[in-house]
């Protein structure tokens, strides 16, 4: 089994463990035991933890924004783009969000990962907004107003009800619109 297990195999149950139990637990021995594997699997694809901390930051990067934003520019329309952000990211559960952003409190370079994804995820809705005829100024507002709601919900932990949701999208929409 070891010799069959990836580098991503090992992301992906870093991901896991850090949106269950912290970046404390993002260490070989409780991944390897919790792959059923020995250390040796580990450090055969990654020199050392800190070599593996800085792609776990890597991958969260492309998971949580890469893939999202690539997602949204393949099944919307330019009008519609928005709407679908919108509601996948708020629709997501965000367990892995609030780990990360509690690491990069202690953390330096996961601290400039989330600044580092923050630029990026502003500047898509940004981006977004001026597509629909918004102006630069208003748009960098509207989207710094936007991603702020993002992670309060985030942060706050919570999913809401279906109703609740579509009823704080429509009108978030509408204030992004206006």
């Amino acid at each position: 089994m070891a010799d069959q297990l990836s580098a991503k195999d090992w992301l992906d149950q870093g991901i896991r463990t850090l949106a269950q139990d912290g970046f404390t637990a993002l260490k070989a021995e409780p991944l390897a035991k919790a792959m059923g594997v020995s250390r040796g699997s580990f450090y055969w694809h990654f020199a050392d933890v800190e070599s593996f901390h800085a792609e776990i930051l890597r991958y969260w990067r492309e998971i949580a924004a890469e893939r999202i934003i690539d997602d949204i520019e393949a099944a919307a329309g330019k009008d519609h783009a928005l709407e679908l952000l919108l509601h996948r990211v708020f629709g997501e559960r965000l367990a892995l969000e609030n780990a990360v952003r509690r690491w990069a409190g202690v953390d330096p370079a996961a601290r400039a990962a989330v600044r580092a994804i923050d630029r990026r995820r502003l500047a898509y809705v940004e981006r977004l907004l001026l597509n629909s005829g918004i102006s630069r100024n208003v748009a960098r507002a509207r989207a710094r107003i936007l991603y702020w709601a993002y992670l309060g919900f985030a942060l706050s932990d919570r999913t809401l009800p279906q109703a609740e949701q579509r009823a704080v999208m429509t009108e978030m929409l509408r204030l992004a619109s206006t």
